[in-house]
């Protein structure tokens, strides 16, 4: 492999968009840490490639290149061959060297499609090392933006965009699911921008008293409303030549939603019961996990909201970026350095394979459930960690073993009419997913929408802003300060929990 089949300071980071995606392997998983990370990109669309102990060569961007080198992994290779429909055929060695796809042991060639390479595949050699195979649509660049890990071409991208809009004054709307890092895409935008010694203000909108939304945001002159014994400072006041984040768009009051239009239109706001209009510099930065062009929000402010878009996708379809985000997750625990790099890889795999409905927040609670147990000498396996009836991605419906002349079809999850579900179900789903909304929806093959009307009617679901706030500091208490802990004990969405918290103080 020469310099041009893998440019690594290319100021040409994105493949042109006729060209064909790249196959990545990236090391997940090695007995060496400071190998976490490293990718090498293959640049024949339809060849052989060998991964054995000394090839191929391993790097991170400006970096020399480096084999595998563990010393449990065979000389003999293991062969992957790309066919002209962008499939791959994983061809074991003949060696006693345990190969392991989507964490089961092959003995005979896998083959596997386009769409499955999507979703990354895991690789296990030796029972000591883990790589992603994956699509790369950019080439592997340094553009480190604080707080936002990944080395997948999705992270790469979402970088890029975050440098480049930091330095405009557009306002941002960050798209994603529920804890896929819009907030620290939004500190890490407001962090690059000409406003990075001012103050980010934040606000959760989901939070917000529809009653006293417009006087939280806006201000209010004294005696606006009933109990306002002083003028009040409202949010775009507070963050005058800095940065407001708007969390939770979505959930914006209706009536709120045209005043938001017009800051953004003009830059004008009238506090509540002034009689002049005030003038706001305040930069904004939105984020929401609903889809607001079908939600009923306001399409014109919509408009002005995605000036700049940012799309955050799952860590599903960021598998590859697990082991850097392990990495980094445990760099920044409060647990001894011993406890994480004994992080068995078996569990490791688990943490590979699995599509977190809760995505990178809830890896971050599962790997510190682990690190107690195994703080406490105890082997973590992830059935213990999380509730869960999401199946990891499999080599085949029963993770069969199969020859390489045949196709995996992907699991499709039907979609199902609400009144087909009870309470129970609703329930039942919750309880598997660690009461992430996301999760749950998906599992009963349901919108998030169609799961929010769901929980809104049921009768053993709480809402978290109605309940007793010493239910709360107890169940807390007793959960340890595990969020999802607690959030199951009383019954309540784990977003909604978190959010509340965090508006509250606790």
């Amino acid at each position: 492999m020469n310099d041009t089949d893998y440019t690594l300071t290319s100021p040409l980071s994105r493949l042109s968009d006729n060209a064909a995606a790249l196959l990545g392997l990236t090391v997940v998983w090695h007995p060496d840490s400071q190998r976490i990370g490293e990718q090498f990109i293959a640049s024949n669309p339809n060849g052989l490639l060998e991964i054995n102990r000394f090839l191929p060569l391993f790097r991170h961007p400006a970096k020399e290149g480096l084999p595998l080198g563990y010393g449990g992994i065979s000389r003999d290779p293991v062969r992957v061959t790309r066919d002209g429909d962008d499939g791959i055929v994983i061809t074991p060695p003949t060696s006693r060297m345990v190969v392991e796809v989507n964490g089961t042991e092959i003995a005979a060639p896998v083959a596997l499609s386009r769409e499955q390479i999507e979703s990354g595949v895991i690789l296990g050699l030796g029972r000591a090392v883990l790589i992603c195979l994956h699509w790369m649509r950019c080439l592997p660049k340094h553009n480190p933006a604080l707080g936002f890990v990944g080395v997948g071409s999705a992270a790469i991208v979402a970088r890029d965009q975050i440098r480049q809009v930091a330095g405009t004054e557009l306002p941002v709307l960050l798209l994603g699911e529920t804890g896929t890092g819009k907030e620290i895409a939004a500190r890490a935008i407001h962090a690059y921008s000409k406003r990075a010694n001012a103050q980010l203000v934040s606000v959760n909108m989901a939070a917000l008293n529809e009653a006293l939304a417009a006087a939280d945001l806006f201000g209010a002159v004294k005696g606006a409303y009933t109990g306002a014994q002083n003028a009040r400072k409202g949010l775009f006041a507070e963050a005058e030549g800095a940065t407001l984040f708007l969390d939770e768009i979505g959930n914006t009051p209706a009536s709120i939603q045209p005043m938001l239009l017009r800051v953004l239109e003009s830059g004008d706001y009238r506090p509540l019961g002034a009689q002049h209009d005030q003038k706001s510099s305040a930069r904004l930065i939105a984020a929401t996990d609903q889809d607001l062009y079908s939600e009923g929000f306001n399409q014109a402010l919509l408009r002005r909201l995605e000036s700049f878009i940012i799309h955050l996708p799952p860590l599903r379809a960021r598998r590859e970026d697990i082991g850097v985000l392990l990495l980094h997750l445990l760099n920044t625990s409060k647990m001894p350095n011993e406890v994480g790099t004994n992080l068995p890889v078996a569990l490791v795999s688990e943490f590979a394979n699995y599509d977190w409905p809760g995505n990178i927040r809830q890896l971050s609670h599962v790997l510190r459930r682990a690190l107690l147990a195994l703080q406490l000498g105890e082997v973590p396996q992830l059935t213990s960690l999380v509730k869960t009836t999401h199946k990891p991605a499999s080599t085949g419906p029963e993770h069969a073993t199969i020859a390489a002349d045949s196709k995996i079809p992907l699991p499709v999850i039907p979609r199902k009419k609400l009144t087909e579900l009870g309470e129970d179900d609703v329930l039942r789903a919750m309880e598997n997913n660690d009461w992430y909304i996301q999760g749950a929806a998906q599992e009963l093959g349901i919108s998030r929408p169609s799961m929010y009307k769901l929980l809104d009617s049921h009768s053993r679901i709480r809402r978290a802003e109605q309940i007793p706030m010493e239910e709360i500091r107890q169940t807390l208490e007793t959960s340890a300060g595990d969020i999802e802990a607690c959030a199951a004990l009383l019954k309540t969405p784990s977003e909604a929990l978190r959010r509340y918290l965090k508006v509250v103080g606790v």
